[in-house]
């Protein structure tokens, strides 16, 4: 082996997953080895090694196999460049996870301690901010600063509370999508309503307005079926919905589920 080459057993072993998963990756034209020895091993050079990293960062994002495929061959852009997209993002996610974690610790010394604890330390990290650009990109600034301030002015229990709720009809939707449930089935339908529901309570938002309008609204309609095509294009939205074979199927489901439901009821 040469410094620049490394058989698919090495590659399987410093990379985490299996000679299978790599000949399967092959087999589908997702990840060609550099060379074919003699005695039918595969080989994989530099260039094969920085495209494999970047199949795990997509499949980490929450995207299926022939998404990833989509992203890798539509890209104009150099392997660095896109790399450094990756990072950014990993550092973005790496500082947010950190400061759970010293939140979580806080409150686990305070409890332990029989201290008081500090409500506004708890949430440090879950960050709703951090889409502000896009929020106000899609929906205008107003709809963001209400959001905010709305979000600020709930105490500590009210926050967990909602989070909880979220995290409740996350799981539920992707339980209800492995079931092999129709999104036009009662339990789907059930599920989006509850996300509508949800959204309503979010103000600044377009469905915010669903508690004053009467009939149809072309607004809420087109948003709500919009959100729905998001879960699916945004990996960082549709790992929500990510199903155990770490495919779409999860956030695909929801997109259907919420497009018939707005279809019917919006």
């Amino acid at each position: 082996m040469s410094a620049q080459d490394w058989s698919i057993q090495e590659i399987a072993k410093l990379a985490g997953t299996t000679s299978r998963t790599l000949r399967h990756y092959d087999d589908i034209g997702l990840l060609a080895p550099s060379r074919v020895a003699e005695n039918g091993y595969r080989h994989y050079d530099q260039a094969a090694l920085v495209r494999l990293q970047r199949i795990l960062l997509l499949r980490e994002l929450g995207l299926g196999l022939p998404q990833i495929s989509e992203v890798l061959s539509r890209e104009g852009v150099r392997e660095a460049s896109a790399l450094e997209t990756h990072l950014a993002y990993l550092r973005e996610e790496q500082n947010r996870l950190s400061r759970q974690i010293a939140a979580v610790e806080s409150t686990i010394n305070a409890l332990k301690a029989g201290e008081s604890l500090m409500a506004e330390n708890m949430f440090d990290g879950f960050d709703h901010t951090r889409y502000k650009e896009e929020v106000e990109e899609r929906w205008g600034k107003k709809a963001y600063a209400d959001g905010d301030r709305w979000w600020r002015s709930l105490s500590a229990d009210e926050k967990a509370e909602w989070q909880q709720r979220v995290s409740d009809l996350s799981r539920d939707w992707v339980a209800a999508a492995e079931s092999g449930a129709a999104p036009e089935s009662d339990e789907a339908q059930a599920l989006a309503k509850r996300h509508v529901d949800w959204l309503t309570g979010v103000p600044g938002t377009p469905t915010s307005a669903l508690r004053q309008a009467q009939g149809p609204n072309a607004e809420v309609k087109a948003y709500v079926t919009g959100l729905g095509e998001m879960y699916v294009a945004d990996p960082r939205f549709g790992a929500n919905y990510a199903t155990a074979d770490g495919s779409t199927r999860g956030a695909e489901f929801v997109r259907d589920a919420l497009r018939t439901y707005a279809e019917a009821n919006l």
